[in-house]
């Protein structure tokens, strides 16, 4: 299969380096034009949980030619209906395009492209872009995993070989509930990227913070409680059942849950969001797609999501410049912390 990894920042970098090394040609593909040429002069160096310096073939946009079998997709999600009525004349007529965006892109993205052109991938890992041609894996390498699906059946073998590329990476599970797999995503998304981002710290450090975690925990307990309105099932993520862990209804379950956090997030304790490493850089970041999905969502199943809707609006003073990502924001969720 020709194969592109198109949005090739920190997340696409390490995929492209390891699917490279694996003997698997790909094309990476992205406007930063500085990291476009580093890749191309000097290959890529993956750093943090491994050490890796791979050759690659980077393209930009403009440089594409042909049509690819296999579009990764790991573009922002600001976009996403632009970018897929670009992707659409490089994607062949059987081809298919798997969107590894966060929230809940599949469907946008078929409005351009045809349900059975798209594909989602739900990834458990984090990377940051640390410079020009250099990524950062900022979770353990064991925690590799990807979640494949699509909201409507019938590309079954193309989705084997999907898996059979990502598989050099780490395992693979093709989710016949795929929407469930995506709110499990999204449950983790919100609750720790988002509170992360708030506070301008990782994940572990949201976790070992007592305040912060019970932000996380209520945050969680609003995605289950709208994904279950919703008739959600919520798949286990690299193995773990998240309901089973993390859901509550009592005061003993929620103590529970909240003293698995830390170990839960043991393997991603470096993991920055994405979103807070686009607000250190001055740009708008995919808030909307996130936290504000499930506030959305939330809204749609009559569910109150009052410490989410919080985040969102933090998050979006953050892009203004009115705030700045720091742990007095802690101070905004007092009402919830008492």
């Amino acid at each position: 299969m020709r194969t592109a990894i198109y949005g090739a920042g920190s997340l696409g970098t390490v995929l492209g380096a390891y699917l490279t090394r694996a003997g698997i040609e790909c094309d990476l593909i992205s406007r930063n034009k500085a990291h476009i040429t580093a890749l191309q002069q000097k290959g890529e160096h993956i750093v943090g949980k491994v050490d890796l310096t791979v050759g690659v073939s980077a393209l930009l946009p403009e440089q594409m030619q042909g049509t690819y079998d296999l579009i990764f997709l790991l573009t922002k999600q600001l976009e996403n209906r632009k970018v897929a009525t670009f992707l659409r004349s490089y994607l062949a007529k059987d081809g298919l395009l798997v969107t590894m965006q966060n929230g809940l892109p599949e469907s946008e993205l078929a409005q351009v492209l045809g349900a059975q052109r798209v594909a989602g991938c739900a990834i458990g890992w984090g990377a940051t872009l640390q410079a020009s041609g250099v990524a950062e894996l900022t979770s353990e390498p064991e925690a590799l995993a990807f979640s494949l699906g699509m909201l409507t059946p019938g590309r079954e073998e193309r989705l084997q070989a999907v898996a059979s590329v990502l598989g050099v990476m780490g395992p693979v599970t093709i989710e016949e509930n795929f929407i469930g797999a995506r709110w499990s995503k999204l449950l983790i998304n919100a609750s720790f990227s988002g509170t992360a981002t708030v506070l301008g710290c990782t994940f572990g450090e949201v976790a070992k913070d007592k305040k912060a975690r019970r932000i996380a925990q209520l945050i969680l307990k609003e995605c289950f409680d709208t994904g279950h309105s919703l008739g959600i099932t919520f798949e286990p993520v690299q193995g773990k059942n998240l309901e089973k862990l993390f859901d509550y209804q009592g005061r003993v379950k929620q103590k529970l849950s909240y003293l698995l956090i830390p170990l839960a997030m043991k393997k991603h304790a470096s993991l920055k969001p994405s979103m807070l490493q686009d607000i250190e850089k001055g740009k708008k970041c995919e808030v909307d797609s996130i936290n504000g999905i499930l506030s959305k969502e939330g809204k749609r199943a009559g569910i109150a999501t009052p410490v989410n809707d919080l985040v969102v609006q933090i998050i979006s003073r953050l892009e203004s410049g009115q705030l700045k990502p720091c742990r007095e924001n802690l101070g905004f969720f007092k009402a919830f912390l008492s």
